[in-house]
């Protein structure tokens, strides 16, 4: 029988994310025929290997893997489960899907709403969500105001949040009730296009996910949820649609807004004397 890795078979077996199947790989949690385990790519054959996670043995039939694409709405939190006892995504899926131990790729905050992808597959959650792959999200964002041109310029050429200068955004006043403005990044800190328009002191009165690398919300209803097929699955890991690839030059640390650097980029260039500390000590 074909083998497949030991963090392959844990994570499809859904009894944990693969960061922390690996963690647990790492701590010497995990046995393979009575033996600590040891490596993440170790050869398991799922017909004869006997493989434990804290003494407990994991079930290593695979289940079907399955993909959805998720319109979130407000309110629900991108958990499989939660301590205060808020409805889930889980919660709402159809039925069918409900048995499945499926897990959502990425989160969006409980009062964004849009696309969410929930999977089965480790592997495809880990190139979904780790920075190094770089898919490109594009948002629609409701302001309570209107930028001025030079806020634009400060969103797409970097601004410093509290966790460091962002990737160079891209931006696009648009008119899609109740929207106002579009904006698309490739990195997935928390709240980060929230914070991004907080620290122009914007208030953002709507967020909504319309797009993760080549896939698109299309017409999917708030609340419902739909399967991707592998030619989606394909397209999406493949990589950013051409002519929406954001500028990987200026992206460079050594090009990065030479012609128009902002006070964010000024900052970040000025000599190291001159420098604004990134966090401020608290007396």
């Amino acid at each position: 029988m074909p083998t497949k890795s030991l963090i392959k078979v844990l994570t499809e077996a859904g009894i944990g994310s693969r960061r922390r199947m690996a963690a647990a790989i790492k701590q010497g949690k995990v046995q393979v025929n009575g033996k600590t385990a040891a490596s993440f790519n170790q050869p398991i054959d799922t017909g004869s290997d006997r493989v434990t996670v804290n003494g407990k043995s994991v079930e290593l039939t695979s289940e079907e893997t399955v993909c959805l694409m998720l319109n979130k709405p407000a309110g629900i939190v991108s958990t499989v489960s939660d301590e205060k006892g808020r409805r889930t995504v889980l919660d709402i899926l159809p039925g069918q899907y409900k048995k499945l131990r499926l897990y959502p790729a990425g989160r969006l905050d409980i009062d964004t709403t849009g696309l969410l992808l929930l999977t089965n597959d480790g592997d495809l959650t880990y190139r979904l969500t780790h920075p190094k792959f770089e898919h490109e999200k594009e948002y629609l964002v409701q302001t309570k105001g209107r930028l001025a041109t030079e806020e634009k310029n400060r969103l797409e050429h970097g601004i410093r949040l509290e966790d460091g200068m962002t990737s160079p955004a891209r931006v696009k006043e648009i008119s899609v009730s109740p929207f106002n403005y579009s904006i698309t990044i490739h990195e997935g800190r928390k709240r980060q296009v929230r914070r991004m328009f907080e620290r122009l002191g914007q208030t953002v009165l709507a967020l909504k996910r319309v797009r993760l690398g080549k896939l698109t919300l299309g017409n999917l209803k708030e609340g419902e949820a739909r399967r991707l097929n592998q030619t989606e699955i394909t397209a999406l890991l493949s990589g950013n649609p051409p002519d929406k690839q954001i500028d990987k030059k200026r992206d460079k640390p050594g090009n990065r807004n030479r012609e128009n650097p902002g006070p964010d980029n000024a900052e970040r260039h000025a000599p190291a004397h001159r420098r604004k500390p990134l966090y401020r000590a608290h007396p």
